[in-house]
């Protein structure tokens, strides 16, 4: 069953109205992953790719990139950069700074851009995918404690938390709304969860591949409940989240984000654990 539902873009000169994606690869997937492989045929990744979805970020990006590591237990690291229909020069920064860059003609929303960044990184070799974001809120030093469950075969999905580890925060909504949210998400799921919106995650590839997504905005929720209904093991650890490195956030007004938010979480749990079952 696909939820199909309306909501309004969020991104500055975007007044298109967006729906549930259509199953990957849609149009849009299709003609970025032609395109990255006419730039670059067939790459075979590292084990251990970073998956970054960037729309309008070529100030912010540079410095994330930079500050990436090389090689994180003992594997390399690949980033692919998912340029999300931006109007800027972000792809230039990302290839400049030697990331894989795939560009995306059109905006959809951080959600199609990740799902589309899962795909072309399992397919082209990645065991491991690590999500930040280009916006530098993110300590890309703590990759190797992030990663190291999924190493260890301790976990199948690790996340960061900043209620467990450090917050800089210069939004009281936004901060009430992560501790909101964590409470129904431990509430829906029956276990306990701290921070559902943390941008910092590794996951299996194929895993990352096999949930549902559907989300082109609010997809933290949507990901974190559809790994967790399909019995994965979840480990929470705690990370830094700092201020962004530059400009304002996309995700818009803190309040109707925090409702499409609810929307999306409870609409995945109606769909993933009513609906389909949990196979938890």
């Amino acid at each position: 069953m696909t939820i199909t539902t309306e909501v309004e873009s969020e991104r500055p000169g975007v007044n298109t109205t967006r729906r549930g994606l259509a199953s990957y690869p849609d149009d849009v997937d299709a003609r970025a992953v032609a395109e990255f492989h006419a730039r670059y045929q067939q790459p075979t990744l590292s084990e251990l790719v970073v998956v970054i979805a960037a729309f309008n970020e070529q100030d912010g990006l540079g410095p994330v990139l930079a500050d990436m590591p090389k090689q994180v237990h003992g594997m390399d690291v690949d980033v692919l950069v998912v340029v999300d229909g931006a109007t800027d020069e972000t792809a230039d920064v990302a290839r400049a700074q030697g990331a894989y860059t795939c560009v995306a003609d059109t905006n959809r929303g951080q959600g199609a851009a990740l799902r589309l960044g899962y795909h072309l990184a399992a397919e082209c070799g990645a065991t491991y995918i690590v999500t930040t974001d280009a916006d530098g809120q993110y300590d890309n030093a703590e990759m190797a404690t992030l990663i190291g469950p999924l190493v260890d075969d301790e976990a199948d999905f690790v996340t960061g938390s900043r209620r467990l580890g450090l917050e800089e925060s210069d939004d009281r909504v936004r901060w009430v709304g992560v501790r909101v949210f964590a409470w129904l998400a431990s509430l829906l799921t029956l276990r306990k969860i701290t921070d559902t919106s943390f941008g910092f995650r590794a996951m299996r590839a194929e895993l990352a591949c096999s949930v549902t997504l559907t989300e082109p905005q609010y997809q933290a929720s949507e990901l974190l409940l559809g790994v967790l209904a399909r019995g994965a093991r979840l480990r929470e650890l705690p990370m830094s989240m700092r201020l962004r490195n530059n400009g304002t956030s996309k995700k818009g007004k803190s309040l109707r984000y925090g409702a499409n938010y609810a929307r999306v979480m409870t609409g995945t749990w109606l769909r993933e654990y009513v609906l389909r079952g949990s196979q938890r």
